[in-house]
């Protein structure tokens, strides 16, 4: 969990297109290795039939005596052809499986690295699609940190304060679907008023000991948030939240005495499952494909098959890298893509990931 601010880079990706079908060189190759040998086979036949031929004409030869010694010359010459082009047909077969092997390699090299990079674009795509859905929460928590019934409500308290704040959440809540509740936080951590008290028994609860309320009193100014990682809320029923968080200053004003704090819970897994079963897979490619969202552990945190949310972790290969690609042994590909960020909103070090088997 970090404390964010408005001073980071603009960073972005690319996504390489392109509509050859690499895989048509080995199936290119493998047509000409089965040409090269079939051709080969036949003309080694060929040779075995003149050798035989020519071993019949120098017996007929030698019966006819003096008369065959010209019939017999011919029949040596045409033996030592055919023995010449069983040796041309020899090495012939021996330099193209050598040169076809390797043309096989390479296209077979070219097919695994497009589909690597094919992997990582796709990666790449699903956690800048999460990080430009999340950048919008971090504008969101601070501008509502402002809204004045919010303020009124830790600046004046009072029964009525609470409740009209309340209201004003709920109202929030039904123009902006993706959150689960609004909480407003008193300096104690204590929930004083919250968007959907018919649903969420919030109010009264302590949040003190919350990472994301403890950085979000310690900032510095109202352009600053802190964020949660993924984690299960009791209080929301258990469900997966991403919850950003602002102090809520005196006036609004951004250089304000803090007098508490607005959470956000995000609704984590609707928004998750959708970028995660959006990514353009072909049907093909989906049967065999996982993609998937990581923290910065490497803990799943979204799925497209729906299995290991928050309980399995990847042994991602990441070697120190951004971004890349490798091969398993079983011919599984796996591409990945570090956050790049998105505005204000640098990520929290999750990766996007596909694992596609062979």
């Amino acid at each position: 969990m970090t404390i964010h601010g408005t001073d980071q880079s603009d960073q972005s990706g690319a996504l390489a297109d392109g509509d050859t079908d690499p895989a048509r060189i080995v199936a290119l190759t493998a047509d000409v290795r089965e040409t090269t040998e079939s051709k080969v086979a036949e003309i080694q036949a060929v040779t075995g039939r003149t050798k035989i031929l020519a071993l019949n004409a120098l017996i007929e030869s030698a019966r006819a005596g003096d008369l065959g010694r010209g019939f017999a010359v011919v029949a040596n010459e045409v033996k030592g052809v055919s023995e010449e082009i069983a040796e041309i047909a020899g090495a012939l077969r021996g330099e193209l499986s050598a040169k076809v092997e390797l043309l096989d390699q390479i296209g077979r090299s070219i097919v695994d690295h497009l589909r690597g990079q094919r992997m990582v674009d796709l990666a790449l795509t699903a956690v800048e699609l999460i990080d430009r859905n999340l950048y919008e929460r971090t504008c969101d928590v601070r501008w509502w940190a402002t809204d004045s019934a919010v303020v009124e409500c830790l600046g004046h308290p009072s029964p009525e304060a609470q409740a009209y704040a309340a209201k004003r959440l709920g109202v929030i809540l039904s123009a902006y679907t993706v959150y689960l509740d609004l909480w407003i936080c008193d300096l104690n951590g204590q929930v004083i008023a919250n968007g959907r008290p018919d649903r969420y028994g919030a109010r009264g609860y302590s949040v003190s000991s919350e990472a994301w309320f403890r950085e979000a009193l310690a900032t510095r100014t109202g352009e600053e948030y802190a964020v949660a990682d993924i984690s299960l809320n009791g209080v929301l029923n258990n469900a997966p939240v991403s919850t950003y968080a602002a102090a809520i200053r005196e006036g609004g004003e951004a250089q304000g005495a803090v007098l508490g704090v607005l959470g956000i819970h995000f609704d984590w897994g609707p928004q998750a499952r959708s970028i995660v079963e959006g990514v353009r897979l072909t049907e093909k490619e989906a049967r065999r494909s996982r993609a998937l969202l990581l923290d910065a552990e490497l803990r799943v945190i979204a799925s497209s098959d729906g299995v290991g949310m928050l309980t399995e972790k990847v042994d991602l290969r990441t070697e120190g890298k951004r971004a890349g690609h490798y091969s398993q042994p079983d011919g599984t590909v796996v591409g990945f893509h570090r956050t790049p960020g998105y505005e204000t909103y640098d990520g929290l070090g999750w990766y996007g990931c596909i694992i596609q088997g062979p």
